[in-house]
């Protein structure tokens, strides 16, 4: 009996490695894993493909999806709309994937009250000066956006409590290996596999009686 996937929330600050994390899991584990592409209205950075990356959308459009409540969550994040497009995360989960939402604590939440049993697991650096760092590193983003992000995650720091692991990205690897190990553990959980033990006990009473 094939088991149904687990949904995986994966928060942080921005600049946390935890886009790092996830296309590593991909890489490294891609029959198990399968990431649920965003909506936003951003533009584009360099590099990123609509359908890929996200999916690049008008704020006239993402606001008619809204409406026909087409996204699991969504969220306003330093002026532009992030959102989860509701049916492919469905889908990968019936399929038995473990689906991993990369999202932040607002829509984190949302999801939350619509899939109780979701996982959710919050990155950060170890330290608010290293985040720092890690911002200036990537180059792509402007003062005001940096200072930007730095005070959200100040308001994030309040409310990550609400997650059931902190991941603290130091070492890389370790850090992915980590997340990696933290879902098999949760997916052999006796609560995630009542469907299997009940087939098994099914089967076991068969033989039991000599049929």
């Amino acid at each position: 009996m094939k088991q149904k996937g687990k949904l995986i929330i994966l928060s942080g600050f921005a600049g946390s490695g935890k886009g790092t994390i996830v296309q590593s899991l991909l890489k490294d584990h891609g029959d198990e894993y399968a990431l649920s592409v965003s909506a936003t209205t951003r533009s584009p950075r360099p590099g990123e493909k609509d359908g890929e990356h996200y999916f690049f959308l008008t704020k006239e459009q993402f606001e008619d999806m809204i409406q026909k409540d087409a996204f699991l969550e969504y969220a306003q994040y330093v002026n532009n709309y992030y959102g989860t497009p509701r049916h492919y995360v469905e889908e990968q989960l019936n399929s038995g994937k473990n689906v991993i939402l990369e999202i932040e604590i607002q829509g984190a939440l949302q999801v939350k009250k619509r899939f109780e049993d979701a996982l959710l697991l919050f990155v950060t650096p170890p330290s608010a000066k290293i985040l720092e760092d890690r911002l200036r590193g990537r180059g792509t983003e402007t003062e005001e956006v940096i200072l930007s992000r730095m005070k959200r995650a100040h308001e994030e720091a309040e409310g990550c409590e609400v997650y059931d692991y902190l991941i603290i990205n130091d070492d890389l690897d370790a850090c992915i290996d980590r997340v990696h190990q933290i879902i098999q553990c949760e997916n052999c959980k006796m609560k995630n596999n009542l469907a299997v033990i009940d087939q098994i006990k099914k089967d076991l009473t068969i033989f039991a009686k000599g049929e």
